[in-house]
């Protein structure tokens, strides 16, 4: 059970990340809010390499995302600056550079207060979290579905939901990591349902 949790939720994560990256380039745009897209790459250039060692499921699932998100990353600064308000185009580097440096420090904070084990796992958590918050902004902010849709959308829910019941149940009863996880599918839901009555919202 642990060896298939941990497939679907990295499989689940990868098609994420390669329709994140087929959507960037498809609407030039950045598919992934800023700060989850920080949070992600922070995590997983972290946990990619200081656990390379064990070559595990999970580490190869991270090396991949890790990949993905070097290339979301790309259309992230390739397109993004147009997200910005024109008053505001000009700190696009900046602004962006500093959310990417702040992301990084708060998960190395992670790793070095809690470790590997707990570090990664809340940690992950906690930035899906404020993921699935984001991706509801996300669409209202842009008044539409551009650079979303309902693959990423049900495909992060079932990525996350997979570890959850795996790291919050299976392994050992997690209260943080059941609260959490549980969030997660009541926003994740709660953007799926958005998606998919968009056009009527509007009217």
């Amino acid at each position: 059970m642990t060896l298939f949790l941990t497939l679907v939720s990295g499989i689940a994560w990868t098609i994420v990340y390669i329709e994140c990256i087929r959507l960037g380039f498809k609407d030039k745009t950045y598919s992934m809010p800023l700060f989850a897209l920080a949070l992600n790459i922070a995590w997983e250039g972290i946990y990619s390499f200081v656990d390379l060692q064990s070559f595990s499921a999970q580490t190869i699932a991270n090396l991949v995302w890790f990949v993905c998100d070097l290339l979301i990353v790309y259309t992230y600064f390739k397109f993004g600056r147009k997200e910005f308000s024109a008053n505001s185009q000009r700190f696009f580097v900046p602004i962006s550079i500093t959310v990417f440096a702040t992301c990084l420090l708060v998960q190395l904070a992670f790793y070095w207060q809690f470790g590997l084990r707990y570090g990664s796992r809340y940690s992950a958590f906690l930035q899906n979290l404020v993921m699935s918050l984001l991706f509801i902004a996300m669409l209202f902010k842009r008044d539409g579905k551009r650079g979303q849709s309902m693959t990423i959308a049900v495909a992060k829910w079932l990525g996350t939901l997979a570890p959850t019941i795996l790291m919050g149940v299976l392994q050992e009863i997690n209260i943080y990591v059941i609260v959490c996880g549980a969030l997660c599918s009541v926003f994740d839901i709660a953007y799926i349902v958005l998606l998919a009555r968009w056009p009527r919202i509007q009217e």
